[in-house]
């Protein structure tokens, strides 16, 4: 299992089982903590944040919890939908002691960050968007969308071989993905490829789309919701997204009081690993401005 360097590995016990957890930065530091919040499809905390432990957790504590279904945690059962993972998320926080954190998504996990500061807000210090779900009211044209709910309602001996056999080419999909795949790091290909092809590798983003997609329309928009955010929130979402619409993001952070959008030029889905230089510069900054808050 791809380990990160500077990352430590440990397990907490939890009411959904126990969940593997990234950890890096200084055992005492006064600066918000973070926690990272990996996305969807056989993505997970090593992946989603391979570059980044390191210089970000240089002056504080960071912390990336590995979901049920995935990662570190492929063997827990999956909980279901982005409210349901915010809440054991909580639980997760209050298991390591940590009063509060910034909380940075990307993808589907964005849509856990979002449901987090919304359902656990004094756990919320400030957000960190990349690419979010949760902001649309559909998937792309009706007709895909009606496809992908009736996919969704496929029961589990149809669907998972299925899933199972999509990602076999998960390689070539990663070109539909990135605006330029060369900017991934080789390990992080590697790692999501090799978890792609574990029976298991579909599970848990199999349950997030059952419980969020609905036949018409997607049950977890929070579009109507998010001007309930008081926490400073930063969106990064690289503009030629083919996966999550750039515009829930623009949207959102039109609505929201303390909220900052980077619409980021030449980007695809995975912003925070394809624009890796701009990410930390935009993100150092914000994270200053929340650190003078508390």
């Amino acid at each position: 299992m791809l380990t990160p360097a500077t990352t430590h590995e440990l397990y907490i016990e939890t009411s959904a089982g126990s969940l593997g957890v990234l950890r890096t930065g200084p055992s005492i530091s006064d600066r918000q903590p973070l926690l990272l919040i990996h996305g969807g499809g056989t993505d997970c905390s090593a992946i989603s944040w391979y570059r980044l432990f390191g210089p970000l957790g240089v002056d504080r504590q960071v912390w990336a919890v590995d979901l049920p279904g995935f990662g570190r945690s492929m063997s827990v059962d999956p909980v279901g939908g982005p409210s349901d993972m915010a809440d054991l998320l909580a639980e997760a926080l209050r298991i390591l002691g940590i009063d509060s954190a910034i909380a940075c998504g990307v993808s589907m996990g964005g849509d856990v960050a979002l449901n987090l500061a919304l359902s656990h807000s004094p756990l919320v210090a400030g957000l960190v968007l990349i690419a979010p779900g949760g902001l649309v009211p559909a998937f792309k044209s009706p007709a895909a969308h009606r496809a992908a709910w009736y996919a969704s309602r496929l029961p589990d001996w149809a669907l998972l071989p299925l899933g199972r056999f999509a990602n076999r080419f998960v390689r070539a999909s990663l070109n539909s993905m990135v605006k330029d795949p060369a900017t991934l790091p080789k390990p992080v290909i590697d790692e999501f490829v090799r978890l792609a092809r574990d029976p298991r590798g579909a599970l848990g983003y199999t349950r997030y789309n059952q419980a969020t997609i609905g036949r018409d329309r997607m049950l977890n928009d929070l579009t109507d919701r998010v001007d309930e955010i008081d926490a400073p929130t930063l969106f990064f979402h690289g503009a030629d997204d083919p996966l999550v619409d750039p515009e829930g993001s623009r949207r959102a952070a039109a609505s929201m009081s303390h909220a900052r959008l980077v619409m980021v030029p030449d980007c695809g889905h995975w912003a925070q690993l394809e624009q890796h230089d701009r990410f930390m510069e935009e993100t150092a900054h914000f994270l200053e401005e929340v650190d003078g808050l508390n």
